[in-house]
């Protein structure tokens, strides 16, 4: 997710994906699966789509080709002006991005910021038709520690945001807010800080602004690290999902047999709920060919 010069998670992890690491070798060696070049989407019960950051510095173009070769129909948070691009290959962009989650709506000092970026996206999404743009909490700063601090965030939240859910409703756009996991601090695979650190504190404030167009995006890998029963709050909650993120845990790599998320049994529960929106593929491949991994990730999840 990289919009600005401010911090966020798209940025700080551009390079990541091509550089790896000893452990990502590892991993891949461990890992890589036999690849059928010819496979595609064929159950299509799953809206699949892939995040184009954690590919990088794989182009957008490629990317999109690859994506649309397996059947996926989306590369999101990407750029507006690489939006022409997804069409050409018969994509669209499932979710938009905005602000970073470094400065977000939970400090008065950042809604001027917040409100420009969520504008802009929100314009630019309506016009195209992309469905969602993304949003974040912030990180917790001097806000005071435990309730009271949750307290402050959750109300300088809701009173920031509702600077541009008219919009929102008028656009017909749904505004993300995304739960990230506030314990893992490698290689910005993790967010400590970040206050919206569970899926009831996201939950707590869509109840609060009572819009249709303030919903939760659901990050699998995410939940898992911070509370697990995955399966149970997908039920729980479906009402309130408007997006949905994959990853390996732990390591945030491809959804293989290395790591522990039974994406095959969430997947079908994701489809048993009724969901119909997208699910964003948001690994940082490290087998040789990422668009293999990215096959077989899909592969996983077409259930």
């Amino acid at each position: 997710m990289s919009h600005t010069h401010h911090i966020d998670r798209r940025s700080m992890i551009a390079g990541l994906a091509a550089a790896g690491t000893a452990a990502a070798v590892s991993h891949s060696q461990a890992a890589e699966q036999p690849d059928d070049p010819t496979w595609k989407v064929t159950k299509g019960r799953i809206n699949q789509s892939v995040v184009h950051w954690c590919f990088k510095p794989m182009p957008v173009e490629d990317l999109a080709r690859g994506a649309a070769a397996i059947g996926l129909k989306s590369v999101e948070l990407v750029a507006a002006s690489d939006w022409p691009v997804l069409k050409q290959h018969g994509l669209t962009c499932a979710i938009a991005s905005s602000h970073g989650f470094v400065k977000g709506w939970n400090d008065k000092a950042n809604w001027d910021f917040c409100a420009e970026k969520i504008t802009a996206a929100v314009s630019a999404a309506a016009e195209f038709g992309c469905p969602s743009v993304i949003t974040f909490s912030g990180m917790r700063g001097e806000l005071p520690a435990g309730a009271e601090g949750d307290e402050i965030g959750k109300r300088n939240f809701i009173e920031g945001i509702k600077r541009v859910l008219p919009l929102a409703e008028q656009k017909k756009v749904t505004l993300a807010l995304e739960m990230l996991n506030s314990r893992v601090d490698v290689e910005m695979k993790g967010h400590p800080g970040y206050q919206c650190d569970s899926i009831e504190w996201a939950v707590d404030v869509v109840d609060r602004v009572g819009s249709d167009r303030l919903k939760i995006l659901f990050d699998i890998y995410h939940v898992q690290i911070m509370q697990g029963d995955v399966i149970t709050r997908l039920k729980q909650f479906k009402d309130y999902i408007a997006h949905i993120h994959t990853a390996g845990n732990p390591g945030r790599n491809e959804i293989d047999d290395t790591q522990e998320i039974n994406y095959p049994g969430i997947m079908r529960a994701v489809a048993e709920i009724g969901y119909k929106g997208f699910v964003g593929q948001e690994f940082i491949p490290t087998w040789k060919d990422p668009i293999a991994a990215l096959r077989h990730a899909a592969k996983v999840c077409d259930v």
